[in-house]
């Protein structure tokens, strides 16, 4: 084969060849080790066998449920089985929502254990051993317990060599708002008592697990945690995303107390998250693996460090390929940046140009932003065919292979027509000088970001200016080789972020694939442009390539939207409504409502809000006469100043898993006191809410402060995780691919009350 062809050849296959590699191995998983791995190394096997016993039936265990009892109690026994008594701390935890206005409190039993003796603030370990109700909670959170009890043994087995005390502290109610967390800072002594604190979670049951928060001046907690992990997985830009995102976890209440934090969770196969399929069986041993080996590693990076060494400035980082972790601080990014920009500045003035255009020029100077915008919208448009033809907003959630096939296949014939638009050597020029403008503006604006645009750019700028002299730079076999080494590393860390961003919110947030695989296919965009063939032949592969996308897309919306093994969320709730006399059913879902669900019932056909605080409006239907009674509460008046101070005693006698007090805006409420704790309405808000979360909620005290005296209604209701004996016949008629999840099926009892 001439050698022109060859170089064409190469200039087609490399870029598809490498991207596909890049996205198999862009997130490496451990093997996982068996139960006779050496007694000093953590083993998946080992950390089963743990979680195995703790969760026992694989039942739900909510917060003050008689089933978390007897998980808390199966805690204590394993701490016992290691030598250490887990002493039970129960405390009445209150925390308000930053995002919300809400205010929720709850009896917990925290298990506090010391692992290892010492003066001075612990290492804690940490996680929570509570679950929803609608799931057992394998992964979610007692592959956490798990994974601390494991690691418990190998400190042990290695001879538990630490600068500091060692505390594990694994907390009650995180799924009701971090209120175990809440109540142990709450206590000055047990704050004080901390050090630095690595929390373990899991949302899925699958995946890479990563370090995705850590507290602020993150430079020395990074570096600590990149000598010690076996396979590494962070990145500046999850921990910038996560704070964007209406999630926390327990470790938020550490952040936001200033400690020394990290966390470590794995994301992958949501689908199973928080429902019934969250089971010991479906959790990856992979996935354990890492857990384990990263909070082993962190564990025994803190225990040997002085903890004076852990204050510094924040870094800008991402790991590759699970093998190392670059890392520099914030502070020279921009410096590195524009040292990057000058070098493709410079490899323009210096290469040798072929007489162009300004047009051609201004045609390939905004070439990545078009090859970038194009890919998004052809995601969009490929995905509403998809959603059409299913009849779900989220076709691929059950089946996201064929989908991610059209995606991909839509950015490919999208790469082949931009690379017709110059020649290599200007598409070069502007592919790399867009990349390395984005990762001087990021690295200014958003540090976090940075290093996905920075850290590719400082090897492909100085590869582009070193050949930017030759004859050969742009075409031939040097040229070809140098292209694909100045591209390669934004193909590894685009796809390897692609693959991570994935599982966040599968395909239906495809915009998280489309944007980094379309930046990963600017980076060979100069390969492409070199190949010698026609704009013809161009055309005509890319047209075939965009019937295949469009194939795909076709075939993701005649699959099935969800399955037994993915199914849609769907919670059965029944709704006694004392304000207008009426009951009802409630389908609170993510989809559509099955045909199954409608011919048992009469359901809207558009949802609607059933109850003040629900979280989204639900399909429902009429359920008949009511059958409970209205929640009550005794009220007092006492004055205060212009105004008055409201107390309600709610019902002793009433039994609910929840209680909750809604009072409407514009009412005057001031303040709002439990237990003597106090909370501050959020200006603007629709309502406040207080939340009370275990089954010693009837007999709470309320105090609700008002600047004014006049009369004004609040609500009261009540939640039981159970359904009535009539839901019978709707519970049979929800399909095998539709499960509850989160509070799952439950009765929800509300009325209304005059405030003197």
């Amino acid at each position: 084969m001439p050698t022109t062809a060859l170089s064409s050849v190469l200039r087609l296959l490399i870029p598809v060849v490498a991207a596909t590699a890049c996205w198999l191995i862009g997130a490496p998983m451990p093997e996982p080790l068996g139960a006779d791995a050496p007694s000093t190394v953590f083993s998946a096997a080992r950390a089963d066998a743990v979680l195995g016993r703790l969760i026992g039936p694989q039942v739900p265990h909510p917060l003050s449920s008689p089933e978390n009892a007897a998980v808390r109690d199966r805690v204590i026994a394993e701490f016992a089985a290691l030598g250490i008594d887990a002493i039970v701390e129960r405390s009445r935890g209150c925390r308000g929502s930053t995002r919300a206005d809400v205010f929720s409190c709850g009896t917990v039993e925290n298990l506090v254990a010391k692992v290892a003796p010492g003066d001075g603030p612990a290492v804690v370990l940490l996680a929570h051993y509570d679950s929803v109700p609608a799931g057992p909670g394998a992964a979610d959170d007692l592959s956490g317990v798990a994974a601390i009890l494991e690691t418990i043994r190998v400190l042990q087995a290695t001879g538990m060599k630490t600068k500091h005390p060692v505390i594990a502290l694994i907390t009650d109610g995180e799924e009701a708002g971090m209120l175990g967390a809440a109540a142990f800072l709450s206590n000055p002594e047990a704050k004080a008592s901390v050090g630095a604190v690595v929390n373990v979670e899991g949302r899925g049951n699958q995946g890479v697990s990563q370090l995705f928060q850590t507290s602020g001046g993150d430079g020395p907690l990074v570096s600590l945690y990149a000598r010690g992990a076996k396979t590494p997985s962070t990145s500046s830009l999850s921990n910038l995303i996560y704070k964007q995102l209406p999630n926390d976890t327990d470790l938020t209440l550490f952040i936001d107390a200033q400690l020394t934090s990290f966390n470590f969770g794995f994301i992958k196969n949501v689908a199973h998250y928080h429902t019934p399929l969250d089971r010991r069986e479906n959790l990856s041993p992979a996935t354990l693996q890492q857990h384990g080996d990263n909070l082993l590693a962190v564990a025994q990076g803190l225990m040997e460090t002085d903890f004076a060494e852990l204050a510094g400035d924040d870094a800008m980082y991402l790991s590759v390929a699970g093998l190392f972790v670059p890392r520099i601080p914030k502070a020279c990014g921009p410096p590195l940046a524009a040292v990057a920009l000058m070098l493709v500045l410079a490899a323009a003035f210096v290469s040798r140009s072929e007489p162009v255009s300004v047009g051609r020029r201004v045609l390939a100077g905004v070439t990545p932003m078009l090859v970038v915008a194009a890919s998004v919208a052809g995601g969009w448009a490929l995905h509403g065919l998809a959603a059409r033809i299913s009849g779900n907003a989220d076709p691929s959630y059950a089946s996201p292979t064929s989908f991610r096939a059209a995606l991909s296949l839509g950015i490919l014939a999208v790469a082949f027509v931009g690379s017709r638009l110059a020649g290599p050597r200007l598409m070069a020029l502007s592919v790399w000088g867009f990349l390395s403008a984005v990762a001087a503006i990021t690295a200014v604006l958003l540090p976090g970001l940075s290093p996905l645009f920075l850290f590719p750019v400082l090897v492909a700028a100085p590869v582009v200016f070193a050949q930017s002299r030759r004859s050969d730079a742009w075409s031939g076999t040097f040229g070809t080789i140098a292209l694909a080494v100045a591209a390669m590393p934004t193909l590894v860390i685009w796809m390897s972020f692609a693959r991570l961003v994935e599982p966040v919110q599968g395909l239906l947030l495809h915009p998280g694939f489309t944007v980094p695989v379309s930046i990963a296919a600017l980076s060979v965009l100069p390969m492409l442009a070199g190949a010698s063939w026609s704009r013809r032949a161009c055309l005509l592969v890319a047209s075939l390539t965009l019937v295949f996308a469009v194939g795909s897309a076709c075939l993701t919306g005649l699959q099935p939207a969800y399955t037994p093994e993915s199914p849609q969320r769907l919670n059965i709730t029944a709704i006694d409504d004392h304000v207008t006399g009426r009951a009802r059913w409630a389908l609170d879902t993510t989809g559509t409502v099955p045909a199954s669900l409608r011919s048992t019932a009469s359901f809207s056909q558009t949802p609607e809000r059933v109850w003040p605080v629900a979280v989204a409006p639900s399909f429902v239907a009429d359920a008949g006469p009511l059958r409970f009674a209205a929640p009550t509460a005794m009220t007092s008046v006492t004055a205060a100043g212009a105004g008055r101070i409201v107390t309600l005693d709610l019902d002793a006698s009433t039994a609910a898993h929840r209680w909750f007090v809604v009072v409407p805006s514009g009412s005057g409420l001031t303040r709002l006191e439990v237990d003597g704790q106090a909370y501050t309405p959020k200006p603007g808000s629709e309502a406040t809410t207080f939340i009370c979360w275990t089954r010693d909620c009837g007999g709470t005290r309320v105090l609700l402060h008002f600047d004014s005296t006049r009369v004004l209604n609040v609500y009261l209701a009540t939640q039981r995780y159970e359904l009535p004996a009539d839901a019978a016949p709707l519970v049979a008629a929800r399909p095998s691919s539709a499960t509850p999840s989160q509070s799952g099926d439950s009765t929800i009892v509300f009325g209304r009350i005059a405030l003197p």
